[in-house]
């Protein structure tokens, strides 16, 4: 009996061995890395270019008659520009975004200014904007917010000279007008993305955004040879531009959007 135990307990030590060899070898998975979720609060600043157009509602006056001596008409010109500028963005609910900004833009916008009274007409340039505001927006995806912006602006345009095209009566004469500065508000809207698709980092974005400002009202006094005259001609500008800018977001937590 005790042999017949003795063979079988080996028997079954073998087979249990025998089994445990066919059977494949554990293996441990690791659990997936989550991505950050993604968070836009922080400070970002960004800088780029674009075109813009302005339009002004004017007439020409006579100070002596104190009042309008023509018709209202509408100048207006169109050029390029730069633009720089920084702000800070708050992230709240999940998907909504809201901050503060401030930027400037340089370029020469250039248009046509004329006086109908005396016949005379010149280039006149938007040179320098700056604008200070808020903006509120919506993650349409974890990397691409959908906003819009407004608050205050201001401006700063070029004199102008003002020659005949008339060449009769007072058109024969060629005066200036000085440069001046006009501040308004400005409203708008734009779209900003994250830019890893295209091979950048995370932190790097870029925005296209719509803007339309309206400036305080002007009276360009004409002088003749630095002497102010009685003739002058109203301006009240309105600004519209386009432009696309790259963003470096400091404190940007969250995927990079994959290269394909």
């Amino acid at each position: 009996m005790k042999k017949l135990a003795f063979t079988l307990t080996a028997l079954a030590a073998f087979t249990g061995s025998a089994v445990a060899a066919d059977l494949p070898a554990r293996t441990y998975t690791k659990a997936p890395m989550m991505a950050p979720t993604p968070s836009w609060t922080g400070f970002y600043l960004f800088g780029g270019g674009g075109y813009g157009i302005w339009d002004a509602d004017s007439h020409s006056y006579s100070v002596p008659t104190g009042a309008a001596t023509t018709v209202s008409q509408r100048t207006g010109g169109d050029g390029y520009f730069g633009t720089v500028g920084g702000g800070y963005d708050w992230q709240f609910n999940s998907n909504w975004v809201g901050g503060i900004f401030g930027d400037a833009q340089f370029g020469s916008i250039r248009g046509t200014v004329q006086d109908t009274v005396l016949g005379v007409a010149g280039r006149e340039k938007d040179q320098t904007n700056w604008a200070a505001g808020v903006r509120l927006g919506y993650l349409i995806a974890p990397t691409v917010l959908s906003y819009v912006n407004g608050g205050y602006s201001g401006g700063q345009f070029s004199g102008a000279t003002l020659t005949p095209f008339t060449g009769v009566g007072p058109g024969a004469l060629t005066t200036t007008t000085g440069s001046f500065s006009r501040n308004g508000w400005f409203v708008g809207g734009g779209v900003e993305n994250q830019l890893g698709v295209l091979g950048f980092g995370p932190n790097w974005f870029m925005k296209t955004e719509y803007r339309v400002a309206e400036y305080d009202t002007k009276s360009l006094v004409e002088s003749v040879g630095g002497v102010p005259t009685t003739f002058g001609t109203t301006f009240n500008p309105i600004v519209q531009t386009v432009s696309t800018s790259l963003v470096y977001r400091f404190n940007w937590t969250g995927p990079v959007v994959a290269k394909y």
